[in-house]
């Protein structure tokens, strides 16, 4: 390796040993000026290249924590190099030149003393200046005689962090040209002096050798745009974010602009363009795993464009990359993401891994494999034998990271038998603890001896796919119910009950979080009879072709009570009174004309006749507009009305009936007699307005995958076909972790989707960072680490249908980074933690 002068020292004679690596532009200014014989020896021409061994122009190796820059440079012909030496140079700034010591110091002195250079193009300052801009870097060349080509490999373990980033800006940037002229002769003896040797297999190999390149005159471009900055507030932007100059030309600290509504793809990109094995995969050639004959996959277009995106990420000094061409893919392949609306990062992560999976699949056909039954076999030989019919037909980059495998176990209810199967996991879907419950309100109407007591609305939590005897238990709790009471539960709708809830294995799935449940709290008595169902409606003027006509429309609650022996209509009145009785407003007037009106009614009924209300006898209207109450016998849906009860005349029922409904005619006259609160309607079973804001709700990781992991019942839409009941069966299951991948992606199930409705759990988990632990959660142990760490976070911020997606990414050393779209910025490992937490990215720990 080439010695190293102290730098205390710039004699001639160090100066003469030293390469000097300029602009081109800067040299040949000072060139032509210089005496003849002087100038140095002819240029030799190398241009970065593809096709070398090195993959070159320009390639990035790199597993996160370390990175190697190499490119190829290939020496050109001398009519090749006389055209480009005669033409425009420097024009790209992708131009430079190798000098001896002696010849910089010759250009440095012709620049210093010209009038012109007082500045340069870039407005850094000359001399004293220009001599602080001298840095060292240390490179690998690899001789390649029959290409007349050299490999350079530029790594981060020979060169202070500092200089390997701004190694990375000068050589990185592949969408132009590098041309490299050696005038220093340096290259040419590297050609003579062969330092080859004969490997194992008797194949001729090239030694690497050792090259310390003083480079001048390519300080961070940030500097020489901005001037000479106080050393102790240093910073510039980097992606449109403030960085500290330790930290600018970080590879992978580039953004991705947003396309309109794409925060979601960027997301979920930047999370897997910060996979280590994924990355090393897609910037290695990648391309010649590609599967074109799968017809699952997409031909390897998903493949070639995740690639390209991850390689412009990756590039040093890249500025924000816009994902067009990505996207195009993506909505061809995925037509739901098409467009610009707002999609969810874990919908575009599943389809993506899937996707890359099935492109790059090694298994160019697959053989049809019978999944055989376990037989009462040993779990480690059915799980095996699982895992290899599945490898035999999946085998990819993304199996060997991302698959892991689940043990399930079905066990049918009626016959108790037990299916077991073992079948692969790209991530785990963890519920969140309260998705497994569910918030429901219902009105309690409490019917004691005089009447309905109370009308009080309850809210219980209920298991999510619970069944009626779970609702009915918590809400007895709830209303503190008796050993010698029972409830009713019914549901309502347009203030009519529509039916009773009565058997205890009903699915509370059924209920919806709009429906109105009312429960009906009575004494345990064995009376026989049907139950009355009242439905009160009232005149409404409805407006119909410009007409006022009027309607009778159900309002309030409906009132059930038992027969109680009613034999007449008189009895059925005084008990739907007597119902109400704790709800009248206690004024003397109100009083007295009750009081009044019973009077009245009892001599009618005496005389013989029809029994009328005592205002309807003074002034001889008609009840139904007086104030009166009518009552008529109807059908369980309210629409036969022309059996009206007469209140002295016998009522006859049959008491085979289960349920016995009757209308009760309002009038507003009468409505005002009692309290409002009888005429409200009933609260939906779910509502957010409804109840006061509740506090947040926490609960760890582990909590989540406990409740993954818990026998439950199949909900009724995923019911199980019993192989021995021939039948489909709703019967319970089991998952158990068997194997665990190297990257294990944990969904967390924050978003709530039914036929009805839509919603968001803000529920915030606190996960584990440096040291989740998953030995208790694995049935199988084969020798592996279940140690794991955090490197990457999918954000949502904000509600269902909208909201934002963001990107936490561990980056080297103990730092995080916020990538939102565009912008890149540091962040504290204390904020990475919050409810936004959607995807959680983690890598396996190798242990000692």
């Amino acid at each position: 390796m080439e010695s190293v002068p102290s730098e205390d020292s710039h004699s001639e004679n160090n100066d003469d040993e030293r390469v000097y690596f300029v602009p081109l532009r800067w040299w040949k200014e000072a060139k032509g000026s210089m005496p003849e014989g002087s100038e140095g020896k002819e240029g030799v021409l190398y241009s970065g290249v593809a096709g070398s061994s090195y993959a070159g122009p320009m390639k990035i190796i790199n597993n996160i924590f370390n990175s190697d820059l190499m490119f190829g440079l290939k020496r050109e012909e001398e009519s090749s190099m006389q055209n480009r030496e005669n033409g425009e140079v420097g024009v790209s700034g992708r131009d430079f030149a190798l000098v001896s010591g002696e010849m910089w110091l010759q250009a440095l002195k012709w620049h210093s003393d010209s009038k012109n250079a007082i500045k340069d193009e870039k407005g850094c300052s000359s001399t004293e200046d220009d001599m602080a801009d001298i840095y060292p870097l240390q490179l690998k060349i690899n001789v390649q005689k029959e290409t007349k080509s050299l490999g350079v490999r530029i790594s981060k373990k020979d060169n202070a962090p500092e200089l390997f980033k701004r190694s990375c800006k000068i050589f990185g940037v592949d969408t132009e040209m590098l041309r490299i002229w050696d005038f220093s002769g340096r290259t040419t003896l590297f050609f003579l002096n062969d330092k080859s040797k004969i490997s194992s297999e008797g194949q001729k190999q090239s030694e690497e050798i050792f090259l310390e390149l003083q480079v001048y005159g390519l300080s961070d471009p940030s500097r020489c745009k901005e001037g000479k900055k106080d050393e102790t507030n240093s910073s510039f932007k980097m992606n449109g974010s403030a960085f500290c100059p330790g930290e600018a030309g970080s590879l992978g600290l580039t953004g991705l602009q947003n396309l309109g509504n794409t925060c979601f793809m960027n997301s979920a990109l930047q999370c897997l363009a910060h996979t280590p094995k994924l990355v090393d995969y897609f910037l290695e050639d990648y391309a010649k795993e590609i599967n074109h004959d799968n017809p699952l996959g997409m031909d390897g277009e998903i493949a070639l464009a995740f690639g390209d995106l991850l390689r412009k990420l990756w590039a040093p000094g890249a500025g924000p990359v816009a994902p067009r061409a990505f996207k195009a893919k993506l909505a061809r392949f995925a037509p739901q993401f098409s467009g610009f609306n707002q999609h969810d990062s874990q919908e575009l992560l599943a389809f993506l891994l899937d996707g890359l999976h099935e492109d790059l699949n090694r298994v160019k056909r697959k053989p049809y494999i019978e999944a055989k039954d376990a037989d009462d076999r040993p779990d480690t030989e059915v799980a095996d034998e699982y895992w290899h019919n599945h490898l035999a037909r999946n085998d990819s980059i993304i199996v060997d990271v991302c698959q892991g495998q689940y043990k399930s176990t079905l066990v049918c209810p009626i016959c108790r038998k037990v299916s077991v199967t073992f079948d692969p996991f790209m991530y785990l879907s963890l519920p969140l603890p309260s998705t497994t419950m569910r918030t429901m309100t219902l009105t309690v109407v409490n019917n004691g001896i005089n009447g309905i007591t109370q009308l009080s609305p309850y809210t219980i939590s209920v298991p999510k796919n619970g069944k009626l005897q779970d609702l009915t238990r918590a809400l007895g709790i709830a209303c503190s119910l008796g050993l010698d009471e029972t409830l009713l539960v019914a549901e309502a709708y347009n203030n009519m009950i529509i039916r009773f809830l009565e058997d205890p294995s009903d699915s509370l799935s059924l209920i919806r979080d709009a429906d109105r449940l009312v429960a009906y709290r009575f004494m345990k008595d064995n009376s026989d009879g049907p139950f009355l169902v009242f439905t009160n409606q009232q005149m409404e003027k409805q407006q119909t072709h410009g007409k006022s006509t009027p309607n009778w429309k159900a309002f309030g609650v409906p009132i059930v009570s038992k027969h109680c022996n009613v034999t007449k209509g008189s009895n059925l009145r005084d008990l739907y009174l007597n119902l109400l009785n704790s709800f009248q407003i206690s004024t003397e007037e109100s009083l007295e004309n009750l009081d009044l009106s019973n009077k009245t009614e009892r001599m009618a009924e005496t005389e013989g006749t029809e029994s009328t209300h005592l205002s309807s006898s003074m002034n001889g209207e008609d009840s139904s507009s007086d104030g009166g109450l009518e009552f008529y016998i109807t059908d369980e849906k309210g629409i036969v009305k022309d059996s009206k009860i007469s209140m002295n005349e016998p009522l006859e029922i049959n008491q085979e009936l289960r349920l016995l409904h009757v209308l009760v005619y309002w009038s507003d006259k009468q409505i005002q007699q009692f309290d409002s609160q009888l005429f409200s309607p009933l609260p939906e079973v779910y509502k957010s307005g409804f109840l006061a804001k509740k506090p947040q709700e926490s609960a760890s990781l582990y909590k989540c995958l406990d409740t993954f992991l818990q026998e439950e019942p199949l909900g009724p839409e995923d019911m199980w076909y019993c192989p021995s009941c021939k039948k489909h069966r709703q019967a319970s299951k089991k998952l158990d972790l068997w194997r665990l991948p190297e990257i294990l992606v944990i969904h967390l199930k924050r978003f709530q989707y039914s036929r009805y409705m839509k919603n968001k759990l803000e529920t915030y988990v606190d996960f584990p960072v440096d040291n989740l632990d998953l030995s208790a959660y694995i049935s199988h142990r084969n020798g592996k680490s279940y140690q794991y760490m955090l490197y990457a976070i999918s954000n949502h911020y904000g509600s269902m249908g909208g909201g934002h997606y963001t990107a936490f990414v561990h980056h080297g050393g103990d730092q995080w980074y916020d990538f939102d779209d565009s912008n890149v910025h540091p962040i504290s490992k204390e904020k990475i933690k919050s409810s936004a937490a959607y995807v959680l990215f983690y890598r396996r720990v190798v242990e000692g």
